[in-house]
């Protein structure tokens, strides 16, 4: 694209305000330190907004949506908070071509099931265990630029298998636990005309976002899941008439490919 990419980072911004631990990490928010690692990683190429729960309309009225190239979702204490008509927007733009990133706790929002039509449950356990991030799929854009095998994050929460999503159309990163869970870390899914990539880390309690690893495959991300392709044609249609005459002069006689 020639224009910058236009990206809403979209954040509950509750757990820095309410708890100490977490505004020690993330002073700014969540959004913030994700806004500063995308403006450093991508410069110019991305025109960065941030959007909270507390906003009118969520932050995500028509006008910010329409003006949205990819949506970056964090949410975990309020899913349900989230008005439902905003659920309905957020869609329909993801059907229109708008990109969508689902962070960590993301999985268990309205959005992300209602896109996955799956309960989208897993396993988790809070013990601040070591997390091996194996990158499986080395050629998708989103790995680009990560120099080994894998990544390790020391302390995180784990997500393990079952995870109810519907098969990915791609697998990008699987984890490993030190508990021995596995769990499908980076996903992608289309819908409409829309890229979607569900990407695990991001615990609040741990500086998951300001892992140089992590603010890589964000970027990577962001450009991945920009609007790409042809015009979308998304509403039923009745066509009563072919859209143009079929010109018999070109119809092959039927009586050429029978059996000699």
């Amino acid at each position: 694209m020639s224009s910058p990419l236009r990206v809403t980072i979209w954040n509950e911004f509750i757990h820095e305000r309410l708890l100490p631990q977490v505004s020690a990490i993330y002073p700014q928010g969540i959004h913030g330190t994700i806004a500063a690692a995308l403006r450093q990683k991508l410069g110019d190429a991305v025109q960065l907004r941030t959007a909270t729960l507390d906003q009118p309309e969520h932050g995500l009225d028509a006008a910010t949506l329409d003006s949205t190239d990819v949506l970056l979702w964090w949410g975990h204490a309020a899913h349900d908070r989230v008005d439902d008509s905003l659920v309905e927007r957020v869609q329909r733009r993801v059907w229109q071509g708008m990109g969508l990133i689902a962070l960590h706790s993301a999985h268990n929002s309205k959005i992300f099931r209602r896109l996955m039509g799956t309960s989208c449950t897993l396993r988790w356990r809070e013990a601040g265990e070591r997390e091996r991030l194996w990158v499986v799929d080395p050629s998708h854009p989103i790995a680009d630029g990560l120099s080994e095998e894998y990544f390790e994050l020391r302390h995180t929460e784990m997500y393990g298998e079952f995870f109810d999503i519907p098969a990915p159309d791609e697998i990008i990163f699987i984890s490993w636990f030190e508990g021995g869970e596995v769990f499908r870390s980076g996903c992608t899914f289309r819908r409409g005309k829309g890229k979607i990539f569900y990407f695990r880390p991001g615990h609040e309690t741990f500086p998951i976002y300001h892992d140089a690893n992590v603010q890589r495959v964000l970027a990577n991300a962001v450009q991945w899941a920009a609007p790409s392709g042809s015009a979308y044609f998304g509403a039923g249609r009745n066509i009563v008439e072919p859209l143009s005459p079929i010109d018999s002069s070109h119809v092959v006689d039927p009586s050429l490919h029978k059996s000699k």
